[in-house]
């Protein structure tokens, strides 16, 4: 297998930073467009955050079997 040439991988670089432009441009205007809830526009956040706690909380304790060698999957 032969190695990136550097011109290839500064396509491949700038190909996914103009798509990842685009979808955040996206999803910024869904969002301003979005509806409302009857309980505000705060009401989605809180149950995003707790979303967000707990896969952190699970990457965090895979990083940690990860480190001390253990498996998940002991036999």
């Amino acid at each position: 297998m032969h190695p990136f040439q550097p011109d290839a991988h500064l396509f491949v670089a700038r190909s996914r930073s103009a798509e990842l432009r685009r979808e955040a441009a996206a999803w910024r205007l869904a969002r301003a467009a979005g509806p409302r809830t009857a309980h505000g526009p705060r009401a989605r956040p809180r149950r995003s955050a707790v979303r967000r706690r707990v896969g952190w909380a699970l990457v965090e304790t895979g990083l940690r079997l990860v480190h001390s060698g253990r498996s998940a999957t002991a036999p």
